[in-house]
This record gives C-alpha cells, structure tokens and sequence, in this order.
C-alpha cells in the first residue's frame, strides 16, 4: 500500500513538473508586463458568456449520463447527476482521472446505484467522446488544410519528408506498425495463462469488463437519438466557450467559430493530458496553435490561454465545491430512488 502510494506521488509530481516546464516554455520569451495588461485590459464579460454556456454543456452532459444510466434500469434525478458531473470536474482539476471515480463515488452514494455499474457508463461515455474528439481532429485538418499543411511544413518538415517522401517509406511504416501489434496480440495468446497470474491483471480485467458493461450500454438503449443529440450540444456549447472569449482581446476578436473549433480540438489535447488541472499543457498547446496557426502575437495568445484556462478552472473549482456541498445537503432531505 505504501509503495503504491509512493508511486502515485512521484507520478503526480513527475506530470506536475511536465507542466511547469511547459508553462515555462510559454513564457520565456514573452513580454510578462504586456501580457499583463492585456489581462487587465481584457473584456471579461465574454469570459463570463462563455462561462455560463460552459455549464450550459455540463447539464446536458448531466443529462446524457442518465440515459446512459437509466438504460441499466436506475432511477436518478437531474441535481443528482448535475452535482456529480461538477464535483468529477473538481477532482480533476487537482488530480487527473480523478474525476470519473469521484463523481460515481458521489452519485452511487446519494442514489444508491452500483459504482460499478456507474463507472461503465462514464467509460462508455468516455469513449464516445474520444470518438467526437477524433472526427473534431479529423475535419479540422480536412477544412484546414492548407493551414495544418504550412504548420506542419514549418515546424516538423524534414520528419514529414524522411517519412511520407515516397509510397516505400509509407509501406515500410505501416508493415511496422501492423508487426508491432501482430507480436503484441501472438505475445497475449501465448502466454495468456502465466498473464493471468500477473498483478495488474485482475484490475485490467474488471476494467474491461466494465468497458464492455459500457458499450452494452449505449447498445441497448432506446433513446439513441436523443443520446446522440445531447452529445452535439455537449459539443457545440464547448465550441462557444473557446469561440466567445476571442473577443476578450483585439488580437483574436478576428478568428472565426471554425478557427475556435480547431482551437478546441487541439486545446482539447492539452486538458486530455495527465497534467493536474491542465495546467501547462493547455497554456503550451493554445498558445502554439495560436501563434503558429492564425499569426496571433504571442503575448496576445498566451494572455488569451492564460484567461480561458483560468476561467475554467474557477468555474469547477466553484460550481464543482458547491456541488459537493447541496449534495450533502440533499442527502439529508430526499430519499435516494433506489432503495
């Protein structure tokens, strides 16, 4: 128990430290007094617009996970889930994936559902969004291209060219990487018996199954369009939050909603990271797509990113606070609808 303890905070304080360093590499170079005034100077009411649409996204996210969880035969309230979905973002904001055992724990205690079953819905959910996530980057580069492509020739053009120069070295890449995974999948089967006398097996195991359990999910459930259009919306409402904030600064009052859903994809990269709070990552990742992408001044991009990110993370810390504590609060006043 001890060693396992150990090893979480050397990994948290090793990803901590990659974010530092990013941040560092964000604002090495940078005029601090000017990014300064261009916080002071800021028009945050646009901050706050995009705020308020920011949990406008959270509550239908809220209401996708009790299709998700009502398909598996449980009753939930809407507060319920609200309050756990802010409370999860909480978590992460100090610990990364943290989050989704964090709001189970705090919705199967107020409802009385199975945690288990309640992680294999968030995973199922997880996944669908990595999904969005993917098709976001995909036709970002598509209607993007010759922005990506100019990027990509600037900053990575001799890997590109060692690479993709000819069909020889694109085939000789793929018969790689299809190598890898055959020995990786032969590996399993052989010596799948002395595997399942490894330590991380069991808990790989019970991960899968909750997966699984997850995928079953959205499988049966009836409500599938509904699930679907939820998602658009989850989606759509965090492409405002990244849109709107542009006009908080002259130098980005100029980008359009498709430049804030490349923003947004990329961005998303950055919180993705295992990086308490993002913190790093996401100033690094916006700050370079900003500067590299649409020709914003430096200064401009890092006291955008700098705003964006903080104003997210004051909204979980807050909303996600008080979320615990109306949860607490409710527990005492209603009964839970699983009993």
């Amino acid at each position: 128990m001890l060693k396992k303890r150990i090893i979480s905070v050397v990994e948290y304080l090793f990803f901590l430290g990659v974010g530092i360093l990013l941040l560092w590499l964000s604002v090495r170079k940078l005029d601090l007094s000017a990014v300064w005034t261009d916080i002071l100077e800021a028009r945050y009411s646009w901050l706050f617009l995009a705020l308020f649409f920011a949990l406008v996204a959270h509550i239908f996210r809220a209401l996708r996970w009790n299709l998700l969880i009502n398909t598996l035969g449980y009753k939930t309230r809407l507060s319920s889930t609200f309050f756990a979905v802010m409370f999860g973002y909480l978590a992460n904001t100090a610990v990364p994936r943290m989050g989704e055992l964090a709001r189970c724990g705090l919705l199967s205690k107020k409802e009385k559902i199975p945690f288990n079953v309640l992680f294999g819905t968030v995973i199922s959910e997880r996944i669908f969004d990595l999904l969005v996530l993917a098709a976001l980057i995909f036709f970002v580069v598509v209607f993007q291209t010759d922005l990506l492509g100019d990027f990509l020739n600037r900053n990575f053009g001799f890997l590109w060219q060692s690479l993709f120069s000819n069909r020889y070295s694109i085939l000789l890449l793929a018969l790689i990487l299809l190598a890898t995974l055959g020995g990786i999948i032969y590996l399993v089967l052989a010596y799948r018996e002395k595997i399942k006398q490894l330590k991380f097996y069991e808990p790989v195991r019970k991960f899968l199954d909750g997966l699984w359990i997850g995928i079953k999910t959205i499988k049966k459930m009836k409500q599938k369009g509904l699930f679907l259009f939820y998602t658009f919306l989850i989606w759509f409402f965090y492409a405002v939050m990244v849109y709107l904030p542009f006009f908080m600064l002259p130098e980005t009052s100029q980008l359009t909603f498709i430049d804030a859903l490349t923003v947004l994809a990329i961005g998303s990269l950055g919180i993705v990271a295992p990086v308490p709070g993002g913190i790093g990552t996401y100033h690094y990742i916006v700050k370079v797509t900003l500067t590299e992408l649409y020709r914003v001044e430096a200064n401009a991009a890092m006291s955008f990113a700098t705003l964006s990110h903080a104003g997210q993370t004051l909204l979980n810390v807050l909303v996600g606070a008080l979320s615990y504590f109306l949860t607490g609060i409710l527990s005492k006043k209603q009964k839970p609808l699983n009993e």
